[in-house]
This record gives structure tokens, sequence and C-alpha cells, in this order.
């Protein structure tokens, strides 16, 4: 059964908590299908009986108005597709910066500076350093280069992962602090395809399988 629009034609907010079924004991309702028609005013219980028929749920998405608003929905389905919704709103894009430990002062500022435009849009920036053969013995460079990178910043961002090892990889995600890029002007050329974002549903934490094409980095 397809799930019915859920909000009112006004377009206002119906919050997720809502008494539905047996829960409802107020008598007469106005009834909304499925399909946002209007099914009119009858009582508690035919409207349960119609919502039955249905194989869906009634649900009070009114009820401070006399009688209350119900509707016929899949209220479990529908509690889900909000949940999803508003998550994915509030995730912030994780875009990712590529380091070597080899790295020389200025290719390491234009990195930088990159991530600097990537989180004056908002975006969470994931800085990647790898290693390579001898590489792996001298960890401690990874770890004086994010903190150095972290001091450049300053106040402007919030340490949101710390700097972590997997295998080869050492990665460390910082988030902009609201406002704090506002006045910083950068040069928007070459941005979004300079560095991939990074999918965090699907790569929480960065692998040494699932990075293999750093290879070709400085």
């Amino acid at each position: 059964m397809a799930l019915g629009r859920v909000g009112r034609k006004d377009g206002e907010h119906i919050n997720q908590n809502l008494r539905c079924n047996e829960q409802i004991r107020i008598s007469p309702v106005r009834v909304i299908g499925e399909d946002n028609e209007q099914l009119g005013i009858m009582t508690n219980n035919e409207a349960m009986r119609l919502a039955r028929e249905a194989g869906v749920d009634l649900v009070e998405v009114a009820p401070n108005v006399r009688p209350p608003v119900c509707r016929l929905m899949n209220y479990g389905k529908w509690k889900y597709t909000q949940k999803k919704n508003l998550k994915k709103h509030h995730e912030q894009p994780l875009k990712e910066v590529r380091i070597r430990p080899k790295t020389d002062t200025h290719d390491r500022e234009i990195k930088v500076n990159r991530a600097v435009k990537f989180l004056k849009k908002g975006h969470k920036v994931q800085f990647t350093m790898i290693f390579r053969g001898r590489e792996r013995s001298h960890r401690e460079i990874g770890f004086q280069t994010f903190r150095s990178i972290v001091e450049n910043f300053g106040p402007k961002v919030k340490v949101e992962r710390a700097p972590n090892v997997d295998g080869r990889f050492m990665t460390m995600v910082l988030a902009p602090v609201k406002g704090a890029f506002d006045d910083v002007e950068v040069d928007e050329k070459d941005t979004d395809d300079a560095v991939e974002t990074v999918d965090t549903d699907e790569q929480p934490e960065t692998t040494e399988s699932s990075t293999s094409t750093h290879q070709g980095d400085k």
C-alpha cells in the first residue's frame, strides 16, 4: 500500500509521536484518506473499520481541532522515512584532502587552502596521509603534520575525529565552526573535482582496500 502524504495541505508540521488506532478515544473524527482525499466526519469505530480494511493505521494528525483530524496511513513506514530524511538533512558532506609524509611545505599549503574552500562551504574535511614502505616507521611525521594543521586553523575548526592510524593510512576529520569562515576569501576554481567526497555511510573509517587509489598522490 502506497504511503499517502502525511502533512496537512498548508504544510503544517506533524509531530512524530502521534496517537494512532486504539489510542484515539475521541469520537467523532474527521478522516483523510491515503491519497489526501476527504472521507468526511464519522465515528471512531467507523474510522477504525476503514483503516483495518485498507490494511493501514488510523493516525490522529491534528488533535487540537474539533473534530480531530485523522489520516489513514502506514504510520511505521512514515516514522522511518521521517527519521531517515532528518538524518540526511543534518549530515554534513565529508570531503577528503590527501597528503604524503614527503609533501613539501608549498604543496601542503595548497592542500590546506583547498580544505579551507570546503570548510567555508560547511563541509567536514578528512585529511588522509598515506605511508609507503619505510615511511610506516615514521608515523610521528603524520601526527606532527596534523597537529600543525589544527594549530593553523585555530578556533575556526573543531576536531571531529582525532588522528587515527589504520594500516598505511592516517586520517583526521575537521569540522568548521559555524560562521568562522564567512569572512575568508577563497578561489573557487578547481575545488569540487580536485578532491573526492567520502561516503560516510559506506566508509566510516578509511581503510587500505577502500583507498587504494591514493597511490597516485603526492
